[in-house]
């Protein structure tokens, strides 16, 4: 998430909107003593509940110190790591290949890695574990380093480079002797961006909400955008997420509650696409924006099929598409919202998954429901579906099909009082126990715009936390399940009570990306905004890190912190566990978040240092030196 998205929209919340329970109902935390009390590791609630928690296999690296922060790379000893691609590195691995001072063209643009490197899978051939397919998300672009003279005598030309370094890159990837990996040719390599055709499926595909004026039937949108964090489905298939898509629309005059509620307004991100591409402007096209905010399905593996919006899975700011089954085989897909006061909901087929049934599995994210959590004070939750004509979601109360309640899915999750949340971003799911993990990155209005619940315990909420639950009878289409807070980020040297967290192990904040690996150890990836690193609460953090965290200790200890000013996100494992991908997004991004053409390299000149006029965006590859698995 990147903070030029910082007002709030959900101002419908109500302190109420928790699940009432007849027992066990506690008051809201108060305390900052008392809360740590509670949900400290070993007290309170943790204790009693510390024997429904699976296990992980331990790590034995060595933590790195916060001494080695840099504008660099800084991983554990013994291990080595290498650029796999960086922004503008061509995806064929020959050519075309970015200029030094990036005159590029938006068509040479469109052939090589776009911007802003995030979610990211890893596709093995054959179950190989050194060459397969590398697919990864772009979720936005600095201006002021895409182009020679940034923002300056805006074009057509910059628009269309600006889309071009959006959206998504699919290539083949092989390792070397060396244990570094190289792009190289292969057929399935492609680039979707911002203007690449997208079927549009499921219940709002072909509604009066969805259709333009370019495309009557309502079917097919041009272009995926904000791609933020992904999924994996067992049929082998990518999910990109739209995040962040408001910014790109601008509408002058006066916005409809469903424009609102989304975040659309007369000044958009600034990135200006509505001068020079009229779908961005809202007033002349106001379904535009409904046909962004979804979870896209692409197949990596067959570059003549289109991306596909599955609109089932509901439209919001999406951080991810985390994907399990249920007991009977049906797919589930975990996803957050990520704004400040938003929600977390989940998707169940109506189908279950086949193995070696591609056409059948091919429909399987098209018929189902969407649900939305609410979370109790006594640790207890529900899922509640957003379905037309139940629990009040009927055209009398202003809902006039299903259509609209997944489209505009964030009033229909008002309307049905679940619980706002901190943030939610990713979600993951423990390989051996079902346990899911959502991450809560931080909400400076909590204890303002939003009161403080048991699921949200701290007022200014700085540091952020991860919630845990269990799925009632290990099945994850169940509709109740029950939670606590697995931890709460901070620092464990500040003197603030309420900044200081109840972490076990090295200091962290603001807790983004969530994975684990089939070992269940939790990957934990932080996004500390530019402007407080180094400040306040984060005095002692400086860089942005990533951790293996143990569920059942609750340890967390750092494996790798990233150069000034990136963003850690996005990671995946070999087969073999011997390669792990991390991607490095932003490197010496401002303050404000859009860089000085003049001054590129102010704040970072990774990773090409004298070699190139500016920092980049890149994935990197990670491996031990004795060759046996990371982590372990």
């Amino acid at each position: 998430m990147n903070e030029f998205d910082n007002p709030i929209v959900n101002t419908l919340f109500d302190p109420q909107n928790t699940l009432e329970t007849k027992t066990d109902r506690r008051f809201f935390l108060k305390s900052s003593a008392a809360l740590l009390a509670v949900m400290s590791p070993g007290l309170g609630m943790a204790q009693s509940t510390k024997s429904i928690w699976g296990g992980a296999k331990p790590f034995n690296f060595e933590s790195v110190s916060l001494a080695q922060a840099s504008d660099g790379i800084a991983i554990p000893k013994g291990y080595r790591w290498a650029i796999v691609a960086a922004w503008g590195d061509p995806i064929n691995g020959k050519f075309p290949v970015i200029s030094y001072d990036v005159i590029n063209t938006p068509e040479q643009q469109a052939k090589q890695f776009g911007m802003h490197h995030d979610g990211c899978a890893f596709f093995p051939e054959q179950g190989s574990s050194t060459k397969g397919l590398w697919v990864v998300n772009h979720e936005y672009t600095d201006d002021g380093l895409l182009h020679p003279d940034g923002m300056k005598t805006w074009n057509a030309d910059k628009v269309r480079k600006s889309q071009a370094a959006h959206g998504v890159t699919v290539a083949h990837i092989q390792r070397e002797s060396s244990g570094a990996w190289q792009v190289v040719s292969g057929p399935n390599t492609r680039r979707i961006t911002a203007y690449t055709p997208c079927a549009i499926s499921g219940p709002a595909a072909g509604s009066i909400y969805m259709q333009t004026v370019a495309d009557p039937k309502g079917k097919l949108a041009l272009g995926t955008l904000n791609n933020c964090a992904n999924g994996v489905t067992p049929w082998g298939t990518y999910l990109t997420c739209e995040e962040n898509i408001n910014g790109y629309f601008v509408k002058k005059g006066k916005a409809s509650k469903e424009e609102q509620r989304i975040g659309i307004n007369a000044k958009g991100f600034g990135y200006r696409w509505e001068e020079f591409d009229e779908r961005f402007n809202a007033d002349l096209t106001p379904n535009e924006p409904n046909r962004f905010g979804w979870v896209v399905e692409i197949d990596p593996r067959d570059p003549d099929q289109a991306p596909i919006k599955r609109t089932a899975l509901g439209r919001f700011k999406h951080e991810g598409a985390q994907v399990t089954l249920a007991k009977d085989g049906r797919v589930v897909v975990y996803m957050g919202d990520d704004q400040r006061g938003e929600y977390v909901y989940r998707y169940v087929s109506k189908f279950p998954y086949k193995p070696n049934q591609p056409e059948h599995n091919r429909t399987l994210l098209d018929e189902g429901t969407l649900f939305v959590a609410q979370f109790s004070d006594s640790g207890e939750g529900r899922w509640i579906p957003l379905v037309h004509g139940q629990n009040g979601l009927s055209k009398e109360n202003g809902f006039p099909d299903q259509a609209y309640v997944l489209i505009e899915a964030r009033l229909a999750a008002d309307y049905l009082k679940a619980t706002p949340l901190d943030r939610p971003e990713w979600v993951a799911v423990h390989p051996k126990t079902n346990d899911v993990y959502l991450a809560l990155t931080n909400n400076n209005q909590r204890g303002k715009e939003f009161p403080v619940n048991a699921a949200n315990p701290r007022i200014n909420n700085l540091m952020g936390h991860i919630v845990r639950w269990k799925p009632r009878g290990q099945d994850a289409a169940s509709d109740r399940f029950d939670w606590e807070i697995f931890v709460l980020a901070g620092d464990p040297d500040n003197t603030d009570p309420n900044q200081k967290g109840n972490i076990q192990g090295d200091v962290y904040g603001s807790p983004d990306g969530l994975w684990f690996d089939q070992r269940g150890i939790l990957w934990t990836q932080t996004d500390i905004s530019s402007g407080a690193l180094g400040k306040g609460a984060y005095s002692r953090i400086t860089n942005n890190m990533m951790f293996a965290a143990d569920p059942v200790s609750r340890e967390f200890r750092r494996f790798l912190i990233g150069p000034n000013g990136c963003e850690v996100t996005g990671v995946d494992l070999t087969p073999d566990y011997k390669t792990m991908f991390v991607n490095i997004q932003h490197p010496g991004e401002s303050p404000s978040e859009r860089s000085n053409p003049d001054k590129p390299k102010a704040f970072s000149d990774w990773p090409d240092r004298k070699l190139f006029s500016r920092p980049r965006s890149a994935t990197i590859a990670i491996w031990r030196e004795d060759g046996k698995p990371v982590g372990s």
